[in-house]
């Protein structure tokens, strides 16, 4: 039995929560940085975004990160991407050097320009140096509203340390959930954090009135996107064609459950983007990676026309009409490079 530590009870810590728990295998703790979330769930044993789905009796609910940390087998961060580095630096004192870490929100820090597995070690390590981890990250096409309902479902536990990779994989794979290793951490969190933003141009395409050969198109083109500026990282080609890449940029890109599918499709259809966002009402986290999807870009010199579009029209003024005739009018070119 492995002791598992929930850092974020929002609607993807919740349901692999309760995918552990109901296992009968693992003893979870699960701690949100707010205390009324605690108290809400503990009183109803259920969680307002996940209708229906009881919360077991034997998850331990806490107000104290450290009880959530201490003599944990692995910690698993579930926070949104911009409460990473604010949450690791809560738990940094009671994480143990050694510890198994896995990550499973997905988003690039803006500035930093760090994965999330990274800025879980950098604010580790400034808080208490010398620490070190064994980092995963844990992804894939998933949804927190299939798993909470036992819809099997694929993931993939990615580390440079193979052993912690596996010890993930061992603790995760129950019930509806089955998990793969991957050495190609990066790779992973890259597609991760990019597949939001083309999820966020599909839905805008719908928006608009655009059927399934627009979408095709979109996720097609974005996928490349997405692999050329992993390869030029450094990442390998073989993850953009599995379940973090491709896997995860289609249920991003079509899914009714997708945030970020719904907010493009209200911009598409003429929602001011703040509003949008309002009215999914939780975290569009391909708007938080837009700026670091952009540097990127830009810093590696590469033309990702699907990405500066949904920029252009984010954070830039432009309407998803004048991208669409952008998109459709660049030169003629080959689709597997440049020739």
């Amino acid at each position: 039995m492995a002791k598992v530590g929930v850092l974020g009870t929002g609607t993807w810590g919740m349901a692999l929560s309760r995918v552990l728990a109901d296992s009968g295998e693992h003893e979870v703790t699960c701690w949100s940085a707010l205390p009324q979330e605690i108290d809400y769930f503990i009183a109803t044993k259920r969680h307002p975004n996940l209708p229906g789905v009881p919360i077991p009796d034997s998850i331990h609910f806490t107000k104290d990160v450290e009880e959530a940390v201490t003599d944990k087998d692995v910690v698993l961060f579930a926070v949104p991407s911009v409460f990473v580095r604010s949450t690791a630096n809560k738990a940094a004192p009671y994480i143990r050097d050694g510890q198994i870490v896995a990550d499973c929100a997905k988003g690039i820090e803006e500035g930093s320009m760090m994965f999330l597995t990274e800025v879980i070690a950098d604010e580790v390590g400034k808080v208490c140096p010398g620490k070190k981890l064994r980092l995963v990250a844990l992804s894939g096409p998933s949804h927190a509203e299939e798993v909470a309902v036992d819809i099997p479902t694929d993931l993939v536990s990615a580390s440079a340390d193979m052993e912690a990779a596996k010890a993930v994989q061992n603790v995760f794979m129950v019930g509806c959930l089955r998990v793969y290793t991957n050495s190609d951490i990066k790779g992973v969190e890259m597609c991760g954090a990019l597949k939001n933003v083309i999820a966020l141009a599909v839905g805008a395409s719908r928006g608009m009135g655009y059927g399934d050969n627009t979408s095709a198109a979109l996720i097609t083109r974005g996928m490349a996107e997405i692999s050329s500026l992993g390869v030029a990282i450094g990442c390998d080609h073989q993850t953009f064609n599995g379940l973090a890449g491709i896997g995860d940029l289609i249920v991003t890109a079509t899914s009714e459950h997708s945030r970020n599918n719904r907010c493009g499709e209200m911009v598409g259809k003429g929602i001011p983007v703040k509003k949008a966002i309002e009215k999914v009402g939780m975290v569009v986290e391909g708007i938080n990676c837009l700026p670091a999807a952009v540097e990127l870009m830009e810093r590696y010199n590469l033309d990702l026309p699907i990405i500066k579009a949904v920029d252009n029209v984010v954070n830039r003024g432009e309407t998803p009409a004048s991208m669409a005739t952008y998109l459709m009018g660049r030169d003629k070119s080959h689709e597997f490079g440049n020739s």
